[in-house]
Formats: structure tokens, sequence, C-alpha cells
């Protein structure tokens, strides 16, 4: 029982507890209060802490205890907010909002000419409540006494002897000379016969004289003299006259501050400034109709400047905010909150912006929709990723598909502001699905944008998405019936030529910019040929960087110098030929005469030019052999299982040299990918090119280099008798059966000479077309079997 009673009397000893924490101190003259910046400990937000020290100043004691109640009671926008009170028998703590002395601002002369009416407004509605509304004397109005809080707004305090007039017993008759510098402050009458003369004077009396001392010292910055009073100096003309009016030694005759107020309300008054105007009207910003709203809008645009950063910070801005999502303010003020959110740090945008912005976004209203995606750009560095990968971009992507064209260009338009903000897994994949869709897109702007869109976020793209995506919508683009769409996909293929390998540069976009240089607009016309040359001029560079061939040697391949090819070869031909004079062979229908041929010393036929001026004519062995019915062709016997040699000669051809067998297999495999390439430019560059008929199979030449029809029937009705490849059963397709007449093998003989029926000869001129047909046939029946 002893121990709970020593814990009580030890808890009372120390007094409440006061849940704030004491930072550094504030100097405040001519005030019995010490000023410090304070913090509440629960969630660190900021404040200040009045403290008086009871045993150091006990004679005013009464002051600091009259400051306290009056502070609790007295309730008013102008006066100081007050948080938290302790009173001991040692101490007196006050918490209240944080603040600044404006003696700090007025003495730096760092306030406008506007921004101090405004607060001397502000002063002065305060004042006029305490003397009209409470009955109450101030008397001790003084810059010491006025503070500024964060938002900018001038408070009043130094409520030491605050007194009502209704009391007998007013603490201010009794201690109104214990207020440091009382003297300097008081009034004529006062001066003249004590505080008691407030009791025979109008209740205003006193703070009007205040007060117009507390003008000349908010204007001039310095602290006023008992020879000063009454000088204008640095006072506003429109001021002067009501100025000197509250400085009257006769407190009858003596302007109240309540007076002072409307004369400066009047039009044309000093208090008609669109400062005072707005801090009135904001309050009421969402309760306004449309003009009158508007016209407010107007006026903050106009006094931004003048107006104090804090009070825009903390005042204006919430007012805004509410007006924007509750009062219909619509996009007209988020503009406005958007200019002043500029000045907040990232703590103060995250706080109070922040949260904002993220519920607009999901707000249905078009107008705001478009209002957020215009001012991206000054919101996005302010924005964590976090928030625009998981809040903000889910609902901006409903604006790709909304029914409104402009709601999907200014979508379109937005992603180059947010795409830096966006993760890699959503700008290669849900970001570009929907630009896809703005690709195709009935409004002609919006394709155009979308391509612009592309190639300026190429970069941003994924090395395995980059070339696929950017090809087929360049090439799309290409095609596109808007002019200005066709020259902004190649402006865009211009700026992003870096992006694409060599080889994709060649073989996929230039083929897709040559249609543009016989453009029939002269715009387009003059940008492709700039894009043409910037891809030319990379491809040649490359081009010179590679060797000047990748075959081995003739020695490192083991081939015998002696087995030379039939055709020319780049070191046997330099004629621009070459190759190429395969292709003159296949149209037998002009071919006649004999071929000249030779030898070498080996034996071996050696290649020789024709004349130009010498027709074509036909060896012996290629007339007997297109004399030669397809009846009686030897059969095909099957000699090598690999690819190249699938299609085996006919035994009339078994003495033939290697070299032969050689050349027919790179010109089957010639043909093959020169048709497959050409199929591939075109499906890739036009969705509605027709497919290509398959190529027919590859004819094979004799010893004299002629065409030999009859070995190639034989090697085709082999091919389909017995594929090389057969298909799995269950997967090949039933065959039709066919009568077809037996084959008369020919028997070779020594002489090289094919032995023939006489009776099955058919005439020479007809062959070829019998060829074409028999040729259809059969390659049809191949084709069959790879389906």
């Amino acid at each position: 029982m002893d121990f709970l009673k020593s814990a009580v009397a030890s808890a009372i000893s120390k007094g409440p507890p006061f849940p704030y924490s004491f930072g550094d101190r504030v100097d405040v003259d001519q005030s019995i209060w010490t000023l410090h910046n304070g913090t509440k400990r629960e969630d660190s937000s900021k404040c200040s802490i009045f403290s008086f020290d009871v045993t150091a100043n006990k004679s005013r004691l009464p002051l600091a205890r009259n400051a306290l109640r009056k502070l609790r009671t007295l309730r008013h926008p102008g006066v100081v907010k007050v948080l938290d009170t302790v009173e001991t028998e040692t101490y007196i703590y006050i918490a209240t909002e944080r603040l600044t002395p404006l003696s700090w601002h007025t003495r730096r002369k760092a306030l406008a000419e506007e921004t101090m009416k405004w607060g001397l407004h502000n002063v002065a509605k305060t004042i006029k409540f305490i003397n009209a509304d409470a009955t109450s004397v101030h008397g001790c109005i003084r810059t010491s006494s006025i503070f500024m809080s964060e938002g900018g707004e001038w408070k009043l305090a130094g409520f030491d002897v605050l007194s009502s007039m209704k009391d007998d017993d007013a603490i201010i008759y009794t201690h109104g000379s214990l207020m440091p510098d009382s003297g300097r402050y008081a009034s004529p009458e006062v001066s003249k016969t004590g505080w008691e003369a407030i009791r025979q004077n109008p209740v205003h009396a006193v703070d009007a004289y205040d007060f117009g001392i507390l003008i000349f010292e908010v204007f001039n910055g310095t602290s006023i003299g008992n020879e000063q009073v009454g000088q204008t100096k640095n006072v506003p003309p429109s001021m002067h006259q009501s100025y000197k009016r509250l400085l009257n030694a006769n407190p009858k005759a003596r302007l109240s501050v309540g007076q002072f107020v409307d004369q400066g309300r009047r039009h044309g008054g000093f208090f008609q400034t669109p400062l005072i105007q707005i801090t009135e009207d904001i309050d009421n910003l969402g309760l306004k109709a449309d003009a009158e709203r508007d016209e407010l809008l107007s006026q903050l645009d106009d006094v931004a400047d003048d107006f104090p950063e804090d009070f825009f910070k903390m005042k204006v801005l919430p007012e805004l905010l509410k007006s924007v999502e509750f009062g219909g303010g619509g996009a007209k003020v988020f503009g406005v909150v958007m200019k002043i959110s500029s000045k907040l740090s990232d703590d103060e945008y995250d706080a109070q912006i922040t949260p904002v912005i993220v519920r607009l976004f999901s707000s249905p209203d078009r107008a705001i929709r478009v209002c957020l995606l215009d001012n991206l750009p000054l919101m996005i560095e302010h924005l964590p990723q976090k928030i625009v990968n998981d809040k903000i971009f889910p609902q901006m992507v409903t604006g790709f598909t909304d029914v409104a064209p402009l709601v999907r260009e200014q979508t379109v338009k937005a992603v180059l502001t947010i795409v830096p903000k966006l993760s890699d897994r959503i700008v290669n994949g849900e970001l570009l699905r929907y630009l896809a869709k703005t690709a195709n897109d009935e409004q002609a702007g919006i394709r155009t944008n979308t391509t612009i869109c592309l190639g300026k976020i190429a970069r941003n793209l994924g090395n395995h998405t980059r070339t696929k995506v950017l090809t087929a919508a360049f090439a799309r683009s290409l095609r596109d019936p808007f002019v200005h769409a066709r020259n902004a996909s190649l402006m865009a293929l211009a700026a992003t030529c870096d992006l694409f390998s060599e080889e994709d540069c060649a073989t996929k976009l230039l083929p897709g910019i040559c249609p543009s240089l016989v453009d029939k607009e002269k715009i387009v016309r003059d940008q492709a040929n700039k894009t043409f040359d910037l891809y030319l001029q990379r491809i040649r560079k490359y081009g010179q960087s590679l060797p000047d061939t990748v075959l081995p040697p003739p020695t490192a391949a083991g081939v015998a110098s002696t087995n030379a090819p039939r055709m020319g070869t780049p070191q046997q031909d330099t004629s621009w030929a070459g190759w190429a004079i395969s292709s003159f062979t296949k149209n037998l229908a002009t071919a006649s005469g004999e071929m000249q041929s030779g030898t070498n010393g080996n034996g071996v036929p050696a290649p020789q030019e024709r004349p130009s001026s010498v027709p074509p004519t036909t060896s012996s062995k290629a007339n007997r052999t297109l004399g030669t019915s397809s009846l009686q062709r030897s059969p095909l016997t099957k000699t090598n299982s690999s690819l190249a040699n699938s299609f085996s000669a006919p035994s009339s051809d078994v003495a033939d040299n290697d070299n032969d067998i050689e050349t027919e297999d790179f010109s089957a495999a010639w043909g093959d990918e020169d048709e497959n390439a050409d199929a591939d430019v075109s499906s890739a560059f036009d969705p509605f090119a027709a497919k290509s008929t398959p190529a027919a199979a590859p004819v094979n030449y004799d010893d004299g280099g002629e065409p030999d029809f009859a070995g190639w029937l034989t090697a085709q009705s082999a091919a389909k008798s017995k594929p090389k490849h057969p298909l799995p059963k269950g997967l090949a397709k039933p065959t039709k059966p066919t009568t077809t007449r037996p084959v008369v093998a020919g028997r070779a003989n020594t002489t090289g000479h094919t032995a023939t029926n006489k009776a099955s000869t058919l005439p020479s001129k007809p062959a070829p077309k019998k060829v074409e047909q028999k040729a259809e046939v059969e390659d049809e029946g191949w084709g069959d079997a790879w389906d």
C-alpha cells in the first residue's frame, strides 16, 4: 500500500504526459513565451510549442494562464490553432500548428504588396470578430503577436491580456502594463490615464490604434517609434486616408477595424484584390456555377506568381482537389492543380496528388481522362514505377478501345510519356497488343500516330520483339491509303535504321520501301528516297566487309582439276551470263541444230562459248533421245539413298561421268531456292499475294549438254511408283489404279546408243508437247506424297 502511494505521488509531481517532442528554438521578440519547433511522437507531424517557465516569470503567470484559457475557448479561422496544452506548477506548454513569426518575413521585406494586403485583411477580420462579436479587447496587436502558418495564412496569437468588456475585473485593467513594450504601443488615452481608460471609450479604440501601428511596421519592416506614428511612408496610397483615421488621437472619432475592412472592400477599395477575392471564394468552389468557377480559375492564373506559395500548397490546392473529385470542377480545375503541384516536393506530391490521380484515372468522365493524359508529362516524374504499372496503366489502357476517337488518340500519344515507367513485360506484351489495334484504327490520324509512337518507343522494345513487330507494322503502314501514314512510316524507318541487322535491311525492309519511290505523292517520294539511300549506304558498307567468297578452294574440297563443270565458273567464265545459260536450254521449241563440243587432252568435254550469231544446234544423241518413245525407256534403278541422288539416271546414261550428276543436282537446288525465295518475299510484304504453283521437276542433261527428256520421264515414272521417302502408314493418300502401257527397257550397247522399238517410234516434232503433258501429270503425283 505504501508503494502504491509513493508511485502515485511521483506521477503527480512529474505532471501529465506531453505527447510532443521539442525541437529547435525560434526567436520571438516582445513575448513572454518561448517558441520551439516540435513534432508529435505518434505520427511525427510538425507542430510548434509555446512554453512558459513559471519559476523564472512568476509575476507574469496570470498573463500566461489567461492566454492558455482564451486559446482553448476562442475558435476562429484567423486564430492560431491549438492542438494540446499542459499546465503544471513549473511550466505551461501549448502545442499548436507549425508557425513562423511574421517579423521574420517583414524584416527581410520578403513579402509582396498584394500578399501584405491579403495578410492584413485576414488579421483585420479576426480583430473585427474579437471586438464586435466577442465584445472583447485584444490589447496586444503587434508583429510579435502574429504568426504565419504552413499555408502562408496570417494567424493571430498573443492573447495574454485579451479581456471581455463584460467582466468587471478583466485582466487588461490590472496587468496590461506587464506586457513587453506596452508603453510604446499604448494608445494616447491609455498613456495618459492608464488601462482604465478602456472603460470610458469604445471597445475597438485600443485595438484600432494598435492595428494602425501594425500597418506601418508591415510595410516598412521596422518597429515604429513615437515620432513615426501617422506617417505614410511605404503605405499604399489607396490606404492613406483610412490608415490615418485608425491613428486618430480621439478614441471616439477613431475608425474601428471593422469599418476599416468595410472601406477596403468597397468598389475600387484597397482590399479589392484578386488574392483576397480568391481566399473568400475558394472554400465554396465546389458549390459555384460553371461561369463563376471559370472566373475564379482565371483569377488564379493571374495571381499565381503573387500568391504565397505555401498558401497555394496548403489552402488552395486541397480545395481544388475536392472540386475536381466531388464538386464537378472538371478539366479546367485540374489544369490549375497541375500548375500548383509542380512546386511540391516528392513527399508532398505523394501525400496530396498521387492518390487523387489514381482515383481520377478510374473515372468514366472522358474530359477528365483527356485532361489526365494531356498533363501526364507534368506528373510522370513524381509517380513511382510501381504505381504506374499496377494502378495507372491498367486504367489507362481502356482508352485504346474507347468509342471516342479523341480519347484513343490521346492515349496513343501518352504512351511516349509513360513507357519509361513501364516494365519490359508490359511493354513487349500488353502494350504492343493494344498498339496493334490502333494501327488498324478506322481513323487515319490514329493510325499515323501509332506508327510515330512505334518509331519513338522502338528502343524500349525487346531485341527479340523489335524486328518482328516493327517490320510488320511499318510494312503495313507503307501501304496505307493515307499519305501522312505512309510518310510517317518512312520517317520511322529512317529513325530506326540502326536497330535492324543488315540482312533484315536488305531482305525485309528495302523491298517494302521500293514501291514508295514511285508513290503518287511527292512528299512520300522525297522521304522514300532519303530513307532508301540511308538503308542502301548501310548495306553497301556492310557488303564491303564481307569476304569475296565463302566457297573452299578446289584442292581443299578434294576435287580433281580435270573434273571441271560444263558451264562457266567465276574462275573460268567471266561473262555476265555465267550460270544463267541453263535457263535458255529449257526452251526446247526453239532449239535446233547441233552443239559444237570438244574434248581436252584427257578426253573430258571442255566447255565452249557459242557465238551469238550462230543458232543453237542439237547433238545426235539428243535427237535420238527426243525421237524415242516414252514407252521404251529403261526402268529407273535406285543407286543411292541420299537426297542429292533421289532421281537416278536411265540405263542409257550409266556411262556418263560424275560431272553430269553434280550439275543436275545443283540446277535442281538453284531452281527450288529461287522460287521459294520469291514466294517468301511476296507473302511477307503482301498478305493478299497469290500462291505460286509448284515448280516442275528439273530436266537432266546428257553428255552433249542437251536436255535428256527420255531419262527425265523414266525418273519421274520411277519416283511415282516408288517414292524416295514413303510416308508412314495411314498418312499416305490412296492412289487411283491407272492403266499404263508397259515400259520397254532399252538395252545399252557398246556404242552408247539405245535400242528402240521401231513400231513404237514417234515423230520427233510432237515430242516436246508430249513431254510437257507427261511432266505435268507426273509432277502432280509427286506433290501428293508430301501433302
